[in-house]
């Protein structure tokens, strides 16, 4: 069974930093991910993308609100994605979420098939 369980959410002030985790497992050859994204959703507004990695090669992509404060990156050993959170706004917070998808990825959430519950960032002014 495919699990996507995300942790490091949390309250800080506006400027501090968080690290997000999120922990796959029970994936198979035939359910295999190619690429692993984040997005978040604040309250009464649409899921948006934030940043994205192939994990095969690497290559990251990030939403342009974020650009130069998050960092998205993997440890393939563990199979866990981050997502180091600088410099945060008010702005940033929202519920954030991990998702896989078996080929090609973006910021659009309609690449994505396995979703876990999501963690909490809540950033104060």
């Amino acid at each position: 069974q495919v699990r996507l369980v995300e942790s490091g959410g949390g309250s800080v002030q506006a400027g501090g930093s968080l690290r997000l985790s999120c922990a796959a497992s029970g994936y198979t050859r035939y359910n295999m991910y190619t690429c692993m994204g984040w997005f978040r959703q604040a309250p009464g507004k649409e899921r948006e993308g934030v940043a994205g990695i192939y994990t095969g090669r690497g290559w990251t992509f990030y939403a342009d609100s974020v650009k130069g404060r998050f960092t998205i990156s993997q440890d393939n050993a563990k199979n866990t994605l981050y997502l180091q959170m600088n410099s945060l706004k008010p702005e940033d917070t929202a519920m954030y979420y991990c998702a896989t998808a078996r080929r090609s990825c973006g910021l659009g959430d309609y690449d994505y098939n396995y979703w876990g519950q999501g963690t909490q960032v809540t950033v104060s002014s």
